[in-house]
This record gives C-alpha cells, sequence and structure tokens, in this order.
C-alpha cells in the first residue's frame, strides 16, 4: 500500500478512508451452478465447489463460484451480456460502490468460452477473480456504441487507488476494435497490491493514423500490481500507465503506435518485452506544468525490439537538478531495423543508437561504494550467475493454470475432513492429504479459514491451488513464545529436492502470535525456479477472524505507546533456509496498517516481527513482491547467495516513533536482526526496507522503500524526507542494486554502518532515486 499522489500533505497525515458501504444485492443466478453444462474440460468449471466464507454474515448460501452464463450471458457473438456479467459479479451483497473494502465476501467469476458483447463497462468488485476458461480464451467485445470507459473497470471511484487490493483477471481476449476510432479501452488498471492481470489478449483497431485513439490498459494511479503474459495488437496506445511501483513480465506490442506511455511512476519494471511495428517503444518523456518530469525510473531488462522508430523517448539531462527520467536498459536487443534506442523529446538529439544489443546502459546517478556520480551512457555489463539465469536471462516460471488436468485429479481438502470454519482445529485433516497425495494429484483447498495449531510438514513435491485465497490461520498456543519461535508450514525437510507449486492462499494469524514462523522453505527446486508461491500473501491482522481488528488494535499516537500483546502478530513471516530455492511471484507480505472489514477502517498498530529472510544460496527469484510494515525488518538476506529481484516495495511500520523497533521483539542475530547499540537519535531504530548482510551474487532490480510516518505525522517528516535515519543496509556483501527509490530515509542505503547514499543527493519526483549502487 502506499500513499496516493494526489493526496496534500496534511491527508497524508491523515490517511483518510472511503466511508464504508455495502452494494445493493443484486439478482439471484437463473438456476444453479450445476446445471450449466462446462463447454470446456479444463478443471476449473468442472470442480465440485464446497468454498464457504466462515467469517462473513452472508449466510451459507454465499456463492463463491459463479459462471456468468448461470446469470443469463450468452457468450454468442450477438446478445448484450453487460447486465448478466454485472449481476454475476455483483450477487450477494457484495463490496461496490460506497464499500471501502471487504474481505468476506470473495468471488471467482468464470467465463466459458464465447464472445460476450458488452455495451458498458464490466465492474470489478473488490475481492474477485474474473477468470476465463484457459483452454479455449473467451472473448470480452465491445459494441460500437458502447458508452463508458473501458471494457472492464477496476475502480469507477469507488475505492481509493492505493487500497484497491485483491483482485485478478485471467485468459481472456477484450476486443475494442469494432468501437470508432476516438475511442475504445480494454481495462482500466487503477489498483495496489495482491493484484494481477494475466493471459489476455487485446484487441485494437490497427489504423495508423492520428485518429486512432484505442489502448489496451488505461492505469492512471494506484500502488503496485503484477502484469504478466499481455498481448496488444493495434491501437495508438499498447498501455498509458501511471503508478506507485509496478512489475510487468512478458508484455507483447504487435502494430502499438506507442507501445507504452508512462504518464508517471516511482519506479517501474518492465521484463521481457517485445515491441513489433511501433513508433515508439517506451514514451517517458511526460513533463507536469512547470516543464519538470513525471516519471521517476524505468528498468527494461531482457527484451527485443523489431522494426520500432524510437526505442525510448525520455527528457534526461545529465547536467539536470535531480534524478527524475532515471532509465536502466539490460540485455536489450535493439538490432533488428530500431535505429534509435534512446531519444530526448525535447531536444530532438538521439542519446543512444539502436540496431544494436545493449548490454547495460543507464542514466541517472551511479554509485560505487560512497562515490556517486551523474551518467548517461554505457555502464559494465553485470555478470549474472547461472544459478539464476537461462540462455543469459532471468529464470521466469509463469503461474501454472493446469490446462490438461482433469477436475479428478484435484484432493480437495475438505472432502477430506477439513472444515474451513475457521475454528475446528484442521492441522490432522490438512496433514494427512499431504502424507497420502500421489503424483499427478493437486491438493485443492477449497475457500474458508483452516485453523493450524502444529507444524505442518509439506512435502517436497506438491503442487497446491486455493479457492481465491483460503486462509491458513495459525492459532493454538504452541507459537506464542517469541523467545522460542516454532515453523507453523513447513515445505520440505533440509536438503530436499523437488518441485512445489503453491498459489492463491492467505497465511493469517488468529490472535496474537508471536512465536510463529508461518513458513519455513527448505526444499530446492528439481529445476530452476521449479519451487515457488503464485499469489500467495500473508496478512496480518485487520481483517475478519484475525481478532486483531479496530476495534482492540487502534493506533494511539497522543500518547506514550507501550505494544499491546493482544497486537502482536507473528515472529516472522517468511524463512528460506540455506538448504532452499524459491521462486516467489505477486506475493504480498502485508502487516495491516488499517482495517478492511470493519465499518471504522481506521489505521492500527499491529506489531508483527519480521517479514522475508532469504539465507538461500541455491538461488532466490523474487518478482513483484511487497513486504510491509513489520517491526525489525521488512527483507533480510542473510549469509545468501545468487539472489535475483525484481521490485521490492516496502512500508516502515505508521507508529514507530512511539514506540520505535527496540520493542516489543528482542533483536536475535540468528535471524539477522538489526544491532540498536549504535543508535544515537530518535529516528535509528526503525524498520529496515532491506538489510543485505554477508552475502554475494545479490541483485536487485528495482527497490521502493517507503518512509512515510513518525508516529503517525505523515506531513513533517515526509516533507523533509527525515522520517527515519537509515532504510537500506548493506554490510560485508557484494551487491549491484538498480533503480533504487527510498522516502523520507535520510540514509538512503548505508555501507558497512555509514551513510553511502544520501537522500538530498539524489532527489527525484518524490522519492530519492538512484539508477545504481554496486559494492567494489
Amino acid at each position: 500500500m502506499g500513499l496516493s499522489t494526489i493526496l496534500t500533505a496534511s491527508l497524508l497525515a491523515l490517511r483518510l478512508f472511503a466511508a464504508p458501504g455495502l452494494a445493493a444485492p443484486a439478482p439471484a443466478p437463473a438456476a444453479e451452478e450445476k446445471a450449466v453444462a462446462a463447454a470446456t474440460s479444463w478443471w476449473l468449471p468442472n470442480i465440485a465447489r464446497q468454498g464457504t466464507v466462515p467469517y462473513s454474515s452472508a449466510g451459507s448460501g454465499y456463492q463463491i463460484y459463479r459462471n456468468v452464463q448461470s446469470y443469463g450471458a450468452k457468450g454468442d457473438g450477438v446478445t448484450d451480456d453487460t447486465a448478466a456479467i454485472n449481476a454475476a459479479i455483483s450477487a450477494g451483497n457484495r463490496c461496490g460502490n460506497g464499500c471501502d473494502s471487504q474481505t468476506t465476501t470473495p468471488a471467482i467469476v468464470y467465463f466459458p468460452p464465447g464472445t460476450y458483447m458488452v455495451s458498458s463497462p464490466i465492474l470489478l468488485y473488490y475481492y474477485t477473480h474474473l477468470i476465463g476458461d484457459a483452454t479455449n480464451l473467451p472473448t470480452l467485445k465491445s459494441t460500437a456504441n458502447f458508452t463508458g470507459i473501458a471494457v472492464i473497470d477496476s475502480n469507477p471511484g469507488w475505492y481509493g487507488a492505493t487500497n484497491n487490493f485483491f483482485r485478478q483477471i485471467r485468459n481472456f481476449k477484450i476486443d475494442v476494435s469494432g468501437q470508432p476510432l476516438n475511442t475504445g479501452t480494454g481495462i482500466r488498471w487503477r489498483v495496489a497490491q495482491a493484484t494481477s492481470i494475466q493471459n489476455v489478449q487485446f484487441i485494437m483497431n490497427g489504423d495508423t493514423s492520428t485518429n486512432n485513439k484505442q489502448q489496451g490498459i488505461w492505469g492512471e494511479d494506484g500502488s503496485g500490481g503484477w502484469l504478466s503474459d499481455l498481448t496488444f495488437t493495434g491501437g495508438a496506445l499498447g498501455i498509458w500507465i501511471g503508478n506507485q511501483q509496478f512489475t510487468s513480465r512478458n508484455l507483447v506490442f504487435n502494430g502499438c503506435q506507442t507501445a507504452v506511455y508512462m504518464n508517471w511512476n516511482w519506479l517501474w519494471s518492465f521484463h521481457g518485452l517485445t515491441i513489433n511495428n511501433a513508433n515508439v517503444g517506451i514514451d517517458m518523456s511526460a513533463l507536469d506544468g512547470n516543464g519538470n518530469q513525471n516519471v521517476g525510473s524505468i528498468l527494461l531488462a531482457d527484451s527485443k525490439l523489431n522494426n520500432v522508430k524510437v526505442g525510448v523517448l525520455t527528457n534526461y539531462n545529465v547536467n539536470q537538478n535531480g534524478t527524475a527520467g532515471t532509465l536502466i536498459l539490460d540485455n536489450v536487443d535493439a538490432t533488428n531495423n530500431t535505429p534509435i534506442m534512446v531519444k530526448n523529446a525535447r531536444s530532438g538529439a538521439t542519446v543512444l543508437g539502436g540496431n544494436a544489443n545493449i548490454a547495460s546502459w543507464s542514466q541517472g546517478r551511479a554509485y560505487t561504494n560512497s562515490n556517486g556520480q551523474a551518467v548517461q551512457g554505457t555502464r559494465a555489463a553485470v555478470s549474472k550467475p547461472a544459478a539464476l539465469t537461462s540462455g543469459g536471462k532471468f529464470a521466469t516460471h509463469t503461474r501454472p493454470q493446469y490446462e490438461t488436468v482433469p477436475a479428478s485429479s484435484f484432493v480437495s481438502i475438505k472432502s477430506r475432513g477439513a472444515k474451513g470454519d475457521g475454528s475446528t482445529d484442521d492441522t490432522a485433516a490438512i496433514q494427512a492429504v499431504f502424507n497420502s497425495v500421489s503424483s499427478g494429484q493437486i491438493v485443492y483447498f477449497d475457500h474458508g479459514a483452516y485453523v493450524i495449531t502444529d507444524t505442518i510438514k509439506v512435502p517436497k513435491n506438491i503442487k497446491i491451488v486455493g479457492e481465491i485465497w483460503p486462509l491458513i490461520m495459525v492459532g493454538g498456543s504452541k507459537f506464542k513464545d517469541q523467545n522460542n519461535p516454532q515453523v507453523v508450514w513447513q515445505v520440505g525437510q533440509p536438503g530436499d529436492v523437488g518441485t512445489v507449486e503453491i498459489q492463491d492462499l492467505i497465511f493469517e494469524t488468529l490472535g496474537p502470535q508471536p512465536g510463529a514462523i508461518i513458513m519455513e522453505w527448505n526444499v530446492a527446486g528439481a529445476s530452476q525456479a521449479g519451487a515457488g508461491l503464485w499469489d500467495v500473501h500473508f496478512r496480518i491482522g485487520g481483517t475478519a477472524g484475525t481478532q486483531m481488528q479496530s476495534d482492540r488494535c487502534v493506533k494511539t499516537p497522543n500518547v506514550t505507546t507501550n505494544p499491546n500483546p493482544s497486537c502482536f502478530g507473528a515472529f516472522l513471516l517468511v524463512h528460506v533456509t540455506s538448504s532452499g530455492s524459491i521462486y516467489m511471484e505477486n506475493t504480498w507480505l502485508w502487516v495491516a496498517d488499517h482495517e478492511l472489514d470493519l465499518a471504522d477502517h481506521s489505521q492500527i498498530n499491529i506489531y508483527n516481527g519480521r517479514g522475508l529472510l532469504v539465507e538461500s544460496t541455491k538461488g532466490t527469484w523474487l518478482w513483484g513482491t511487497a513486504s510491509e510494515h513489520n517491526v525489525l525488518y521488512n527483507y533480510a538476506f542473510n549469509n545468501a547467495q545468487n539472489v535475483y529481484s525484481n521490485i521490492l516495495q516496502t512500508e516502515t511500520a505508521y507508529m514507530q516513533g512511539n514506540p520505535d523497533a527496540r520493542v516489543p521483539y528482542t533483536s536475535q542475530a540468528k535471524y539477522a536482526d538489526p544491532d540498536w547499540s549504535t543508535c544515537t537519535d530518535s529516528l535509528c531504530a526503525r524498520t529496515y526496507g532491506i538489510r543485505v548482510v554477508n552475502s554475494s551474487n545479490t541483485l536487485i532490480y528495482g527497490a521502493g522503500m517507503y518512509s512515510f510516518f513518525n508516529n503517525y505525522d505523515g506531513n513533517t517528516c515526509v516533507n523533509a524526507n527525515n522520517c527515519q535515519d537509515n532504510i537500506i543496509d548493506v554490510r560485508n556483501s557484494q551487491v549491484h542494486f538498480f533503480g533504487i527509490s527510498t522516502k523520507a530515509s535520510i540514509n538512503m542505503i548505508t555501507l558497512n554502518g555509514q551513510g553511502a547514499v544520501f537522500d538530498r543527493d539524489n532527489r527525484n519526483t518524490f522519492c530519492g532515486t538512484v539508477a545504481s549502487f554496486e559494492t567494489s
């Protein structure tokens, strides 16, 4: 979660949220879901549906899974299906207009193969997955008389852009080519963390004149998210975007006049882009009314441009004040008729010629140790460890959808005895399923809340799929002692090698569990990036069922605060041990800073010890991850090797300063905790965004480390950029950092205990930003 760029300084401090409310009830489906014949062999529409929502007032009849054809959608390419689709989404008094957020009315909305005509926007409610058939993508086609902002609108003014969490869109064709040339947008994507668009094709008119105004995605605001495996054909713009920080991978642009128009950002990563037949690849030249650059930084890596007139349009000048317009190019193939790779939009000058392979190039401020200078030119290519790469590119593993696996191969947790009712101890039932599942089977967690009171041993070879984020609730008495922390969810045993694929789960605590290590990852992938998590989130407090909500854990900035033991979260969220290797994609480790379910949506004090600790030497890939509001650190790399990350995002715990990071958790060197003994002022003992200790081959491509408050004062220190002393700590380590942004930390990076990179030297649009930081 991040601060909206449109908030004033006073609103930063207040952190206001919209008034709560619920949408009006929608019509019930025309028939039971079983009555709709699935026109596909894909497992998702054919699996038995047993999911329930334990902590909800929606009632036992609430439907989590909805097939749009049950609500009257035809998908025949003729009928206007708009009303039927929106009825399928909204049914059940869900969180729509007038509702800030709600986790207790989840919905999977499935589209069988077909062509669905729409004449106005499909409205994407909170906590919704829109899922098309993965074996035969359905088409959403706008009519010639379509009225509205986009075929799918993720946020029609209902939700704060930086709090618009928990939604997915995948497996569609979206066709706006039938609209007049001067209009047509596929998706309006105004979202924040735990959101994703995957496997979608955008079809626009191929007219090459300036009359063509069609675009695939329009995303004007937000805080984070994930885009992957998208294709954009035709149109004026593939995507028109602005967001605080974002990760995008495997985007293909065919015949878009401009592939990417970046209106503003703090940082954005593009990986694996393919741009074919465009006037401009990426336009990052946007200016505000005073002529200042809007774009903070862009990373473009492992990408290819074919027949593109200008690869990147920029307004950066090496003699400018500040670092706005920072750009990093890494392994970009521009050999095929791309004559200009980087061009200055103001002067028209060619900054970097094309028709070449660009191994490594940057503009911005570059640091080796504490020595920094403004640069714009070729730089030494980074040596990339073989453990992290395949064919010279960083390894990737697209979220599996199991298109060829029959529904009969999915083993339901509830069918094997687990209750998922939020109160029954399901430890034994879950362990029994894990012990008995055979090769070729996939464990299916029906939606529910599964209470765990003892260590679950997850086998080294397993595939797990959740039904729109079922909750794994850490409960009982075993995990209460921070001086004797215990593992809850143990993936493999030390030395194990296997294949683990886990997707769409959420881990929470049932009340305070300050001795819980929620996940310990021991298994190493049998293949590169072969063991991992996709859209798996860790969420501590702030939601129904956690017993740590705004009625108990209210913030107390106006009195001296002693941490409330009822509001202690976990000891550590994820620990990747030295024997493990992990691939994480679009994973959010969130200690709640505000209430999602109770009506007040107030800010809250939750004390969670640590976020992600990586001690792996065998390969770690962190794609589009965030870790926020932990007490001691959000990310730590300790005695680690071969670590690659593409966008790390953090926020310091909001209450810090009252108290600071020395309570309630005692620093323990075993868990790479910071030592506060050298602190000499009140801004020192604050959450570290990143700690890198005794590690090598640590490559971070994009980081946004934000400190927005000092005891909930988000005005004074944000404006002065001094909410804390230090936020990135590198000790005795070999690192390569690119596109690093921090907010309101006096020292952006400390090296071996000394300030190396300072905010004052690297001011950007909002953050302090450097193009690179490397240790010699």
